[in-house]
């Protein structure tokens, strides 16, 4: 192990929150990425980690967010498209955002030369950003902050819309991150297959496209309809952005095999 560790060696006019799926969120995406990785990219994940794993790292890129020498990753956690543009026309912050760190931290983690403290930072980063792209308000309109300035009630508390898919409705399941993990990490293998052949850019294009749903609230009063018509969504969300999480890590850490291009990491402005 000693040496295949040694071998390795290795917020704003947009989402103002910045906490997509909340922590029990983040770390259902890792605990389900960690169960559909290869041996190698396990020994890979746990060369960088060490005890830790996946799950418990998912945090971390918001749990810097007051560290003022982490400012310049606000960006990174969100891409903002509005009703009338697509990924293509949209205009993309010059400082990064969701989609462009994702293929940044890809980079790193598949570079030779970078440093091992670098390709940790970089792990911990890429299993925050792939649940964060699965969030339909990370790929959120300008005028709303992706929900985060629309006040909305749930179950009688008042909180925002952002909030309501960040955490409430999963936190309305009375689960344990590990317990949800049971009760949904269960893809056919033609699920996987498919949810692992999209590229990142299509991960932020699905998050758009269910986008509208989310806005139905009517008065406002988010209850038990609400959560019945959503949670399934987000359900599915969750474990996409698992299986595609491990789908990404067992690429990088391949010991032979293809890569993924460049061209699927992020879409340049024309």
């Amino acid at each position: 192990m000693k040496r295949a560790c040694t071998a390795l060696a290795l917020l704003l006019t947009a989402p103002s929150a910045l906490f997509a799926w909340g922590a029990n969120g983040h770390r259902i995406v890792g605990r389900i990425a960690m169960s559909h990785l290869t041996d190698e990219a396990a020994r890979g994940v746990q060369c960088l980690l060490g005890p830790e794993g996946l799950d418990q790292v998912s945090t971390w890129p918001d749990e810097i967010r007051s560290d003022p020498a982490w400012s310049r990753a606000t960006p990174w956690h969100f891409i903002s498209i509005d009703d009338n543009e697509t990924l293509e026309t949209t205009q993309r912050d010059p400082n990064g955002d969701v989609l462009e760190a994702i293929g940044r931290f890809t980079t790193v983690l598949r570079d030779p030369q970078a440093s091992r403290e670098s390709k940790q930072e970089a792990l911990k980063f890429l299993v925050h950003f792939v649940g964060d792209i699965h969030q339909p308000l990370h790929v959120g309109r300008r005028a709303d902050r992706g929900g985060n300035s629309i006040k909305v009630t749930l179950f009688g508390q008042e909180t925002n819309l952002h909030s309501v898919w960040d955490a409430g409705l999963i936190d309305n399941e009375k689960l344990s991150y590990t317990e949800f993990v049971s009760f949904i990490d269960h893809p056919t293998l033609q699920e996987i297959q498919a949810w692992q052949s999209a590229a990142p850019a299509d991960w932020a294009k699905e998050s758009k496209a269910v986008r509208d749903r989310v806005y139905k609230i009517g008065d406002g009063k988010l209850s038990f309809e609400y959560d019945y018509v959503e949670i399934p969504l987000i359900k599915q969300r969750l474990l996409q952005a698992g299986v595609r999480l491990a789908g990404l890590l067992n690429s990088i850490f391949a010991e032979a095999g293809p890569s993924i291009p460049d061209r699927t990491l992020s879409v340049h402005n024309p």
